[in-house]
């Protein structure tokens, strides 16, 4: 094993007054683990949407440019005003990002949890990933099975758990099946294998025929396309196959969650054994937990009064289950982490590359089915 070293790269995000976005890697102390922690020399962290909200959020990266190479390169873009009022709380700072990663535990501190895990390969949550060494307690940690390499492991956290805890979301909320849009990404083909698994049905939505077959080329038995003539006819078709009423909308913007609603109030009529004016009294939930579309969410309102709309988040919903649900959860993902939970990238970068503009380009075109992940000790 190398020698440690007393600093390390960190890719760093900041907003600054005059209504900037940098990008630009920081050389930052390696941070010697307390007794209950662990030191990890990060091998693999994924680039997830939710990751991009920090790194980039709403600077117009068409208009970005670079100066300096390689470890010294910085990335200017311009955000528009009308986002800077939301911008205020990290303006000046010089924010470190990455949700989670994976790695080998290259030092250990003195408390026996810690200590088990010295050498082991390991995945992790806790922000600041996108680094060539995270300090973190042993109790955020998640030990790899035998075998398992750390790009296999590095997106343990954020879509397996997501993926689990729409599943859990539906039983806990006494709902039967689940909608799922942007059903061909990472997390919707990890999805389609929990249901599949689990005897759940599931209604994916896709954007093209091409994801269509893919996730049919997976085993997903109920796919609808929203691009393909006739949308709103096979959704509620599908619903009134599936009986789902809760849905996770990815997309966020625009008008499929009200079709999404409106279709579910077509299903349960179908069902209805005579009419009321006030609508279905079967109870309609769409959960939006991802921003592909920035733009308005709109609602028409023609799916009766039994419905909700609200936002889904992954940490606050850890927090409402509890330990012991967590832990079952994890225990499953790792278990599971080379099969239902294996992740597919579709290149994977260094922390230099990671502030080229081409690159970046490329990871924040948020297209589904394709997925970066950061190697920050690739090229060392």
């Amino acid at each position: 094993m190398s020698a440690i070293p007393s600093t390390a790269l960190q890719l760093r995000s900041t907003v600054t007054k005059d209504g900037e976005l940098h990008l630009s890697l920081a050389r930052v102390p390696v941070v010697d683990p307390g007794a209950d922690e662990v030191l990890v020399r990060v091998e693999g962290t994924p680039i997830n949407p939710s990751d991009l909200g920090l790194l980039i959020g709403p600077a117009d990266m068409k208009q970005a440019r670079v100066s300096g190479k390689g470890e010294s390169a910085t990335v200017a873009a311009p955000i528009a005003p009308q986002f800077m009022r939301m911008m205020a709380p990290r303006v000046d700072q010089a924010m470190p990002v990455g949700n989670e990663g994976a790695g080998v535990v290259v030092k250990a501190g003195s408390s026996p949890a810690a200590q088990a895990l010295l050498g082991k390969t390991v995945a992790m949550i806790g922000g600041a990933m996108y680094a060539q060494y995270r300090t973190i307690k042993a109790a955020d940690i998640l030990l790899l099975h035998a075998g398992t390499t750390a790009a296999e492991g590095a997106s343990c956290f954020v879509n397996p758990l997501t993926a689990l805890g729409m599943v859990e979301t539906m039983r806990r909320e006494n709902h039967t099946a689940l909608v799922h849009t942007a059903a061909a990404s990472n997390l919707g083909q990890m999805l389609n294998k929990i249901c599949l698994a689990d005897g759940v049905g599931l209604v994916n939505i896709v954007r093209s025929a091409e994801q269509e077959k893919l996730l049919r080329g997976i085993g997903a038995k109920v796919v609808v396309d929203s691009s393909a003539p006739g949308f709103m006819e096979s959704l509620t078709k599908a619903l009134v196959e599936t009986g789902a009423t809760l849905a996770f909308d990815a997309i966020g913007g625009g008008k499929l969650a009200n079709q999404i609603l409106v279709a579910m109030e077509a299903a349960a009529n179908q069902k209805a054994s005579g009419y009321s004016r006030y609508g279905s009294t079967t109870y309609k939930q769409v959960y939006i937990y991802g921003g592909l579309d920035t733009g308005p969410t709109e609602l028409t309102r023609s799916f009766g009064m039994a419905w909700g709309v609200g936002g889904w988040l992954l940490t606050p919903f850890l927090m409402k289950i509890g330990g012991a649900d967590v832990q079952r959860l994890r225990k499953r993902v790792a278990d599971e982490i080379k099969t239902t939970f294996a992740s597919h990238y579709t290149r994977t970068i260094s922390l230099a590359e990671a502030l080229q503009l081409d690159v970046i380009n490329a990871y924040n075109k948020r297209a589904t089915g394709e997925k970066f992940l950061i190697n920050p000790n690739k090229d060392v």
